[in-house]
């Protein structure tokens, strides 16, 4: 049951509080899969923001 809760949020729409978040996580070169968990979003929700955003994201695991 705990992968329930971690997709609540599904589909919600991106706050400015986390796209700045995001923006500034990327600039610092942090990897995708922190980023992800530091926004408590998904890996392809923050994959797909960033790459509309135009931004660079590090692909460290």
């Amino acid at each position: 049951m705990a992968k329930d809760k971690e997709f609540e949020r599904h589909r919600q729409p991106w706050t400015p509080d986390e796209l700045q978040k995001l923006h500034g996580f990327a600039k610092k070169g942090m990897a995708l899969k922190a980023i992800a968990k530091a926004l408590k979003r998904s890996e392809e929700s923050v994959k797909e923001r960033a790459k509309a955003d135009g931004l660079g994201i590090a692909k460290l695991r």
